[in-house]
């Protein structure tokens, strides 16, 4: 059972996701040991979290699938839950590499499982994603929707759920929360941490703020031709730290149930394209120049959560909206125009 004061395994725990659920854990009395590989992260991320909270944590440089550094990380510390992030996450890469994604993703996970049962470990939190949905959708997407994803990276996330779900089912001791996002965006209210992905950006926030930045000149727009308001592609943006906080939830639940559980962690409206970009110019006051595209392979017009069962079941809900979001991602870019690289401010 996990209280404050618990000790809190968070794999992947310098990427973006991560970096702001160590934040909340931290603050909310938990002691927190991040594992991460770093490569698609920075340990400067870290050093932030630290700054923000006035809180040590503990991080261990090792990849998952790495058996004998999980066993010693399971061995020297008593962990009471997992919160698991680690693994790759570009749909189109996964396209182009799908062993790799099945290797990392898949194979990692079975890694992490099999240490956790060696050390009685039995609370688990798993980053799944709304990309395990059927594509087009029915909408709005409730966790009952149909699955059927699109691409490798979303087999992996269905695939990790169907193996979660053998492992609940074969052991009623296990306490599993897997958890699907919708869009993540924003960052950290006080400039600190946000996201800095390795090279260009595989989603429209990042980019419109590298954009915004002067990394880049302009944003592409995939389509503009679409059964929505105004042409451009709808998605279920939400606030990272509304994201993490919903893990806090998550294990609140895990604590008074067993088994294993599934929640969609959206806001429950669309956002278009165009309005994040025009609510990202109001929050900045720059224009951002932007280029319509060809449609990508595979994109729907539109995609958004029920997220009935979050508010129901755990007793979460989303808070901040798209301005709120804009304005956070824009407090970290203008702050860091090259992310946590060459040019920010911690170098």
């Amino acid at each position: 059972m996990t209280t404050a004061r618990s000790t809190v395994l968070v794999t992947g725990g310098a990427g973006y996701i991560g970096s702001h659920l160590c934040v909340e854990l931290l603050q909310a009395g938990f002691q927190v040991i991040v594992v991460d590989n770093l490569c698609n992260a920075r340990y400067k991320s870290l050093d932030a979290v630290e700054r923000i909270t006035q809180k040590p944590l503990t991080f261990v440089e090792a990849d998952i699938r790495d058996e004998s550094a999980l066993t010693r990380i399971f061995r020297t510390n008593d962990i009471d839950a997992v919160i698991h992030f680690a693994g790759l996450k570009a749909v189109g890469e996964s396209t182009e590499q799908p062993a790799l994604y099945y290797d990392n993703n898949i194979n990692g996970t079975l890694k992490l499982i099999e240490a956790m049962q060696q050390s009685a470990c039995r609370t688990l939190v798993f980053s799944s994603s709304a990309t395990v949905y059927r594509s087009p959708p029915e909408l709005p997407l409730t966790e009952d929707s149909p699955t059927g994803p699109s691409n490798p990276y979303g087999r992996s996330k269905l695939m990790i759920e169907e193996i979660l779900r053998d492992l609940s089912a074969a052991d009623p001791d296990w306490r599993i929360s897997a958890l699907r996002y919708f869009n993540p965006v924003g960052a950290h209210p006080s400039g600190e941490i946000g996201e800095d992905p390795a090279g260009p950006p595989n989603n429209l926030m990042p980019f419109i703020s590298q954009v915004a930045v002067g990394r880049r000149t302009k944003l592409h727009i995939f389509g503009n031709d679409y059964d929505t308001h105004d042409g451009t592609g709808v998605r279920d943006y939400i606030h990272v730290v509304d994201l993490a906080r919903g893990h806090l939830k998550a294990l609140d639940y895990l604590a008074e149930h067993c088994g294993m559980t599934v929640h969609n962690l959206g806001t429950g409206n669309g956002y278009s394209v165009l309005d994040a970009v025009r609510a990202f110019e109001a929050a900045s006051g720059v224009t951002i120049p932007y280029e319509v595209v060809e449609r990508r392979p595979g994109d729907t017009a539109a995609s958004y959560a029920d997220v009935g069962r979050a508010r129901d079941e755990l007793g979460w809900c989303a808070e901040y909206d798209l301005e709120a979001m804009c304005a956070d991602a824009w407090r970290w870019q203008s702050r860091h125009p090259e992310g946590f690289g060459v040019g920010g401010e911690d170098e």
